[in-house]
């Protein structure tokens, strides 16, 4: 039974607002090559049983290790004269046949002590280290299939620079709390390095002019990367404060929804318009929107039918709906 690799988890606002205004308005008038003598995680079967038909290669040490030798246990220089032996072998198989996808997947198990070299740099991040070392194996196996052994280039110096981007493109595809711009994430990585050396230099926070002339951008461009900063990482609403902390959680501190501010752009807008309106639309307006009387109520207030007071209403409404929707 060949050693098969896990495969990675994937893993309408008027009439509200022309109370508000008519009551107002009246009221106012580094890159390395790794060793490969990190331990390996053993693989299930233990034994390295090739499957019917593969072609062998002679030599010793360079076809499989000693029998129930996990790759874990696999030296340094086996290793390597190991991944030799195969990829040599790889290239003389068709691709899709079952002794292809052995010695490919034989060559995943062997190299990935190079994988768990490479996620060791990001251990300080967030996300679990199974899942870093899962992404890494993709781009272990994209490696594999794009080495070419004639080119005399050792494997791990291939195929490093391939699995650390592949950690790199991870991170920076999946672990922003909010979605921002590629742009704004190489931004933030320029000024996060541009900021160390400057306060080294310094030996104090540099500013943001200091900022944009050392990364030849302009004042708005820092301020825009470190907005986006921002979004990298996200605090919980429940999270609960440190011990010296007197406050509660932050969803506790957060200020109540004012629904009222919904409608103050239209207030703010209305306010001239109303102001210019006869007295006697501007009454009923109020009247109306303020008082909260009825037309019937009006008319009687006014001493005029139910029907003019209607009219008037929607005269007065539509001249104010037209005048917001003007443009300057």
């Amino acid at each position: 039974m060949s050693p098969q690799l896990d495969e990675p988890r994937t893993e309408p606002h008027a009439a509200p607002a022309v109370a508000v205004a008519a009551h107002e308005t009246a009221s106012a008038a580094s890159s390395t090559t790794p060793p490969f003598a990190e331990p390996v995680e053993p693989v299930d079967s233990g034994e390295f049983a090739e499957p019917p038909g593969t072609p062998a290669v002679e030599g010793p040490h360079l076809d499989k290790p000693a029998e129930g030798t996990p790759f874990g246990e696999v030296g340094p220089l086996d290793a390597r004269a190991m991944s030799k032996s195969l990829f040599e072998r790889l290239a003389s198989l068709d691709e899709g046949t079952h002794s292809h996808s052995y010695v490919r997947n034989t060559l995943v198990e062997l190299n990935l002590a190079l994988v768990k070299f490479a996620a060791s740099r990001f251990r300080s991040r967030s996300e679990p280290m199974e899942d870093i070392v899962q992404v890494g194996t993709i781009g272990l196996i994209k490696a594999i299939d794009r080495f070419e052994p004639d080119r005399g280039v050792e494997f791990p110096t291939f195929a490093m620079p391939t699995i650390v981007g592949e950690i790199k493109r991870f991170f920076r595809d999946t672990s922003w709390s909010v979605r921002v711009p590629r742009r704004l994430q190489e931004l933030r990585l320029d000024l996060a390095k541009a900021g160390d050396e400057l306060a080294q230099q310094l030996d104090r926070a540099p500013t943001v002019a200091e900022l944009a002339e050392r990364l030849d951008i302009t004042r708005e461009e820092v301020v825009e990367g470190m907005t986006a900063s921002n979004a990298y990482t996200a605090s919980s609403l429940d999270a609960q404060p440190e011990e010296d902390d007197s406050e509660g959680a932050l969803a506790d501190r957060i200020g109540y929804e004012d629904h009222g501010l919904e409608g103050i752009e239209y207030i703010e807008s209305l306010k001239p318009l109303i102001a210019e309106l006869p007295q006697r639309d501007r009454h009923i307006l109020s009247l109306r929107f303020v008082a909260n009387m009825t037309q019937s109520e009006i008319g009687e207030e006014l001493g005029i039918s139910q029907m003019h007071v209607s009219r008037l209403l929607s005269r007065t409404l539509t001249k104010l709906r037209k005048g917001l929707l003007v443009e300057e």
